[in-house]
């Protein structure tokens, strides 16, 4: 791997907006916040606005992302950010004002013809898109460490992976504190798409010494806390621990990137409206049961890292590994396809342009075993039957 690639500036603790706030001055004058409603009102966005106004940064507060980000959604903050003459962003809430905040200030640089679907599928290397700072209050995605953001091309319904160096954000700010609102169902979906990032990461073909370091560490760290923060909600060193394996399963899949379970999961978000998080939850059992022959030794490493299946052999403990994630599941009360709501009867119409869309995704490549179309078709029809 030639580089290992991450934010400039990472702000963790109790004083971290604090602290970040002087780096704010060197990112520009004149912010575009991007968020979401509920994040637009609360206490954690005063806080900001206390940090930036102590520093002298003006700002503008666009609230146009009402869940995953669409086309359209992002032209809007475009707007925004053009018509009130901003030179940085700032992103603050979950994943979705995260990735937001990067496809803005990419786009705020775009010719009035130029689409965010004509990024999809290439390594986008515009060097001097504005800086964007990254301040997440939830504890999962990792879009505040990484190269990629997702954005749903309204008129064909497909989520698009957008990815290049120059979208990871010049600061990442873990605030302590910051993801103590988060209920249940969002812990155990956030949770469980930083998990699905570090296993991924540690399995697929591009991992390094370096990522294999953080992704057992997240790991450790999810499967110890998660099912913590998720049966109280007022553990607050469980909820400051997942933020942290968030942040370390981000980093990890800038570099290592992710496989099949992501490849797989987006079309059903872009078709179903399924949040990320949970899609991947609910691919978890079928995709890795599928990829671990191809990777025994990788999984069985995490299972001995947590202790798993001591005196077995290789096999015996990579199985003992995808139990170990089948029963966090339970507990988090993943639902199925269907108990979600899901159609059985239009989820299959949709099973060939979701095989195909997954492959084209790119993410299926990585893993440690051939992938195929008919692969992909097998896990749909083997997920929806549940």
């Amino acid at each position: 791997m030639a580089a290992f690639c991450m934010p400039e500036y990472v702000f963790t603790g109790e004083k971290a907006l604090e602290e970040a706030g002087r780096h704010l001055q060197n990112l520009g004058s004149n912010a575009l916040i991007v968020t979401g409603k509920h994040v637009g009102k609360s206490e954690m966005m005063d806080k900001l606005l206390s940090v930036l106004v102590s520093n002298h940064i003006t700002y503008y507060i666009f609230c146009g992302i009402t869940g995953e980000p669409t086309d359209g959604m992002i032209m809007e903050g475009v707007k925004a950010y053009r018509g009130n003459r901003c030179d940085f962003v700032i992103g603050i809430g979950g994943g979705s004002p995260l990735d937001a905040a990067k496809a803005i200030a990419l786009m705020s640089l775009m010719e009035q013809d130029k689409k965010i679907s004509d990024f999809m599928g290439t390594e986008i290397s515009e060097e001097h898109i504005p800086p964007v700072a990254a301040i997440p209050t939830t504890a999962g995605t990792g879009s505040e460490a990484t190269k990629f953001t997702i954005v749903t091309d309204e008129a064909v319904n497909v989520k698009m992976l957008l990815k290049g160096n120059c979208l990871i954000p010049k600061a990442a700010v873990i605030q302590k504190g910051f993801t103590k609102g988060m209920n249940k169902s969002v812990t155990a979906a956030t949770g469980l798409d930083a998990l699905t990032h570090a296993v991924e990461a540690f399995t697929s073909k591009k991992a390094s010494s370096l990522t294999d370091v953080l992704a057992v560490s997240a790991v450790k760290r999810i499967m110890t806390y998660l099912p913590l923060a998720y049966e109280n909600e007022k553990n607050q060193e469980a909820k400051e621990q997942m933020a942290l394996a968030a942040l370390e399963a981000g980093i990890c899949i800038n570099n290592s990137s992710v496989t099949i379970v992501h490849g797989m999961s987006r079309p059903i978000g872009a078709l179903f409206h399924v949040p990320h998080g949970l899609s991947n939850a609910m691919l978890l059992k079928e995709c890795l049961s599928f990829a671990v022959d191809g990777a025994y030794n990788r999984f069985a490493v995490l299972a001995e890292e947590l202790g798993l299946g001591v005196g077995q052999n290789m096999v015996e403990q990579a199985h003992c590994f995808l139990k170990a994630l089948e029963r966090l599941c339970e507990i988090c009360h993943v639902p199925t396809l269907q108990e979600y709501g899901v159609d059985k009867e239009k989820f299959c119409d949709c099973i060939e342009k979701m095989a195909e869309d997954a492959i084209t995704s790119g993410s299926p490549a990585n893993t440690r075993k051939t992938v195929t179309k008919e692969d992909c078709i097998r896990i749909y029809e083997e997920v929806i039957s549940k």
